[in-house]
């Protein structure tokens, strides 16, 4: 299939309906004399948050007030994931309790995205159960969702428009809302080719397509004008990258780890088939590129790698983990994890809790295999019972947590920079943050380091050194001992 890029002059359309809906929305908010406000709510990965801001961005230019939580907004944007079933029953059970205020408000606009509306099935449940949803596109094509909206609210009807093309649009010609103050998501590629056989992203999200190399380095140096500190360069195989001349994904780490404004550089999602030595060599060799590794083992066992398409067996797996450990050795790796999978024997499992023991990951996304529709997994024979799939997940969650709770010990003691997040979920008068190795810390302000006048969200997008006084089994604790 051909991949189509998306030029600025493509885009008017876009535009010309972004000022339509400028103007209604006015109107709107003066009928109704309160301003118009959208809620997004977001499933699943980083490049799922990426579209989110996205769509926050031209809703922003629309003239609407974003609210947060569950509040009951004007437009509210479903944002999904088709990865895990789990993901799919929130939207649903979600979608069932907005139909109230649906019922109150005409005016209420709701819409589905992502990945779940490239699923046939997901989309004929929406039009028959959930007939009061207004939108539901997918995420090929974010870049025309102000056509989509104006022409759903024209229509007062619902409207499904799932493409089967794959673009490619380079962010600068989309506005932007990002959501945290330091960290910026730079989406460098799209798409999938791997076709696992138990995931539905390569069908979700499309092909493989990269943005070209000096769309990529613009966006990233006027970023770290804007002062943000930290970056995350995002794909679904992000190191697969291939840029229009050739280029490959070690140089546009390269090329980010180069601007100094930038204290952190962070990458995901990784397959190991494509972690490289020299990528390794260049995060050893750069001081601001995090010491984390994200390394998608799931699963230990040479056969059920083989079945799932998964083009690497347990010994390439081990060698590059070992030789991160070795060029890297205060990083950390994580890794995702599926139990369950069909035709997974005892024995199959046992190799993946030799590897665990043997990698001694530092965090793991553990997952109990799901059919998804769509995919070659989901046709295969001898899938494995649930009380037996619980059964090894137990065993897994058990290793894991205490090689977790291992790796966060060895910190205590220590003292290293911490790039302040902002205030921590358990209690006010805490600050969270991560090292360079992703570690997650909350830590207490001494009352003669603190800056009067500031709250604790102030402090977001800040650096500090933090010593590191106990662990927990997914995190540290510690106290500041200087702002920088």
């Amino acid at each position: 299939m051909a991949i189509i890029k998306v030029g600025k002059g493509d885009l008017r359309g876009r535009d010309k309906a972004m000022s339509e809906l400028k103007e209604y929305f006015s109107a709107l908010s003066s009928r109704k004399g309160r301003e118009i406000t959208y809620n997004i709510r977001t499933y699943g990965c980083q490049l799922n948050e990426s579209d989110s801001e996205k769509l926050s961005g031209m809703l922003d230019q629309m003239g609407l007030t974003e609210v947060t939580g569950d509040a009951s907004a004007d437009v509210i944007i479903f944002n999904t994931c088709a990865v895990r079933e789990n993901a799919e029953d929130r939207l649903f059970g979600n979608l069932g309790i907005v139909k109230a205020d649906k019922k109150t408000d005409k005016d209420k606009i709701i819409g589905v995205c992502g990945c779940m509306t490239k699923v046939p099935e997901n989309v004929e449940k929406i039009r028959k159960s959930f007939p009061y949803v207004d939108l539901v596109f997918d995420p090929q094509q974010l870049h025309l969702f102000p056509v989509y909206l104006r022409d759903a609210i024209g229509k007062k009807k619902q409207l499904v428009n799932i493409t089967s093309e794959d673009y490619i649009v380079d962010d600068s010609l989309v506005p932007i809302l990002r959501k945290r103050k330091f960290r910026a998501l730079v989406p460098i590629m799209y798409g999938c080719n791997n076709f696992c056989t138990y995931c539905i992203v390569p069908y979700a999200r499309g092909r493989e397509r990269s943005r070209d190399i000096s769309e990529i380095t613009e966006e990233l140096n006027t970023l770290a004008a804007q002062g943000y500190k930290e970056v995350m360069l995002l794909g679904q195989n992000v190191n697969s990258y291939k840029g229009t001349n050739g280029e490959r994904f070690p140089e546009v780490l390269k090329a980010a780890a180069e601007i100094k404004e930038f204290n952190r550089v962070r990458f995901m999602s990784s397959h190991p088939k494509d972690v490289s030595d020299e990528i390794i060599e260049i995060m050893s060799s750069y001081s601001n590129i995090e010491t984390h590794l994200h390394l998608p083992l799931q699963s230990g066992s040479d056969r059920i790698l083989k079945l799932m398409n998964r083009p690497y067996n347990r010994e390439d797996y081990l060698k590059t983990a070992h030789y991160f450990r070795q060029r890297v050795p205060d990083g950390a790796i994580s890794t995702d994890i599926i139990v369950g999978f069909p035709g997974e024997t005892e024995e199959d499992f046992k190799g993946t809790l030799e590897v665990v023991k043997e990698c001694a990951f530092d965090s793991a996304f553990t997952f109990q295999y799901s059919i998804r529709p769509g995919t070659k997994a989901a046709t295969m024979e001898d899938q494995v019972p649930h009380d037996v799939v619980t059964e090894r997940f137990g065993r897994l969650l058990e290793l894991q947590n205490d090689l977790a709770f291992k790796s966060n010990q060895a910190k205590v003691g220590k003292t290293e920079e911490i790039l302040i997040e902002g205030q921590s979920s358990t209690a006010p008068d805490i600050l969270t943050g991560r090292t360079l190795s992703n570690h997650l810390v909350n830590f207490t302000i001494p009352e003669e380091l603190r800056v009067p006048g500031k709250s604790a969200d102030d402090y977001e997008g800040m650096l500090c050194d933090v010593e590191f006084t106990h662990a927990r089994p997914y995190s540290v604790d510690g106290k500041m001992v200087k702002l920088k």
